[in-house]
């Protein structure tokens, strides 16, 4: 699963700017967590008969991350980025790893709230509160 490749990856980048110890710890946590759960995937994928993804050498981030204020927007960005990939998830596999899916998208959902993100209503899908605008004729 490329998205928690690039998370994985991105955590790295997160707990080598992040000067206190219980963020690092924190940061630890989500690394480890993203990795059981890109583990627990690949099995799932190889056990059907797919070839999983390999992580990329490297990702592109999407902004800058030198100091400990951006290690902490990157976590959350990287969460938030999660929760929508897991909704698309929870509506695209067979009902038997819905669950999986559902959960994942749940604790990426918490971690990002940890990092700072705004909670939404549903992790993952598009924000509907504010109408949008009509387009002009």
């Amino acid at each position: 699963m490329s998205a928690e490749h690039a998370a994985i990856y991105g955590y790295g980048v997160v707990g080598a700017r992040l000067p206190d110890d219980q963020q690092r710890t924190d940061a630890r946590t989500a690394l480890a967590a993203h990795q059981s759960r890109r583990d627990a995937w690949q099995r799932l994928l190889a056990a059907t008969g797919a070839t999983p993804a390999a992580a990329a050498a490297g990702y592109q981030l999407p902004f800058p991350v030198t100091d400990a204020p951006a290690a902490t927007r990157l976590a959350a960005h990287l969460e938030t980025r999660l929760t929508t990939v897991y909704a698309d998830l929870v509506a695209a596999v067979p009902p038997p790893h819905r669950t999986a899916a559902a959960d994942a998208l749940r604790e990426c959902a918490l971690r990002a709230h940890h990092w700072g993100a705004t909670p939404t209503a549903f992790p993952g899908l598009p924000d509907t509160s504010t109408p949008t605008p009509a387009p002009t004729p």
